[in-house]
């Protein structure tokens, strides 16, 4: 049962619009604690096992035996894109300042204690939003944090086994005169968190156009009308996000992007539809 279905009827919250501001804002206040500590007591268990987590997911992509690379090549082999088989350059991981290890682990944990809090996070939203909705607008958002959940770690794990093994492949081993690059855990840890938690906020792109449709701001007309434009922006971000020069690493980004887009247009015309029956029952 997806969580924001659950019952909260036992919540004893009043209805919005019988809150004052004081009340909003000690309800916004109660539920923001408690997606604090949802993500404290993921940060505390990931930090708990700091060495298995940068070992086997943090360092992971730089390890030739890397699962994408093996796809890549199997599928490189079979097709004769030789440009999918990709394996990331040998390099060292060093620190540049005491505690910086520390100091890193804590920025992990963090970020890894996030993403598995942000279903009970984005239940915390849905309960404050929800008592201020009609009946029909409930309706209408069922499934509101099974589906933002889904998308968020679809778009981390997209950008976890696709983006940051191209990206990878391509940075670690540039040189330009002979010299090549030499990788700090403060970069490596960065461009980790680049490669995952803005793919998660992007793969949300069909909610948002939701929320848009329902306010008015946006129409599947309007969006078909500017596809033209969508498609080269896509390009551009595709382009920012995949440090490759490859047509490949780059059309590997932009397909899932572009299909999100045509995903809201599917959905702003379902809101439309739903507007409709409204006014004619």
């Amino acid at each position: 049962m997806a969580l924001d279905q659950v019952d909260v009827d036992t919540y004893e919250v009043k209805k919005k619009d019988e809150l004052n501001f004081w009340e909003h804002l000690e309800e916004l206040r109660s539920r923001l604690i408690r997606s604090i500590i949802a993500i404290a007591v993921g940060t505390i268990a990931v930090f708990s096992a700091g060495d298995w987590v940068f070992t086997n997911i943090i360092y992971a992509p730089r390890d030739p035996n890397f699962i994408t690379y093996k796809v890549m090549c199997a599928v490189a082999s079979k097709t004769g894109m030789t440009s999918l088989c990709i394996t990331p350059p040998q390099f060292e991981i060093f620190t540049t300042e005491m505690g910086e290890p520390f100091f890193k682990q804590t920025q992990v944990a963090m970020i890894l204690g996030l993403f598995m809090a942000i279903p009970y996070v984005f239940w915390q939203f849905w309960l404050f939003i929800k008592p201020g909705l009609m009946i029909a607008e409930i309706k209408a958002s069922r499934g509101f944090v099974t589906i933002c959940s889904s998308l968020f770690l679809l778009g981390v794990l997209f950008g976890y086994y696709i983006i940051a093994p191209f990206a990878i492949s391509f940075l670690a081993g540039y040189t330009i005169g002979g010299v090549g690059a030499k990788v700090t855990l403060d970069s490596f840890v960065g461009y980790m968190t680049m490669f995952t938690l803005p793919i998660g906020l992007v793969f949300e792109l069909p909610v948002i156009i939701f929320f848009l449709a329902r306010i008015g701001i946006v129409s599947s007309a309007f969006l078909k009308q500017y596809r033209k434009q969508m498609i080269v922006i896509l390009l551009v971000v595709s382009g920012i996000i995949t440090p490759s020069p490859d047509v490949v690493s780059q059309l590997l980004v932009f397909t899932p992007l572009y299909s999100l887009f045509e995903v809201g247009i599917l959905v702003a015309k379902r809101v439309e539809k739903k507007r409709q029956e409204l006014m004619d029952s």
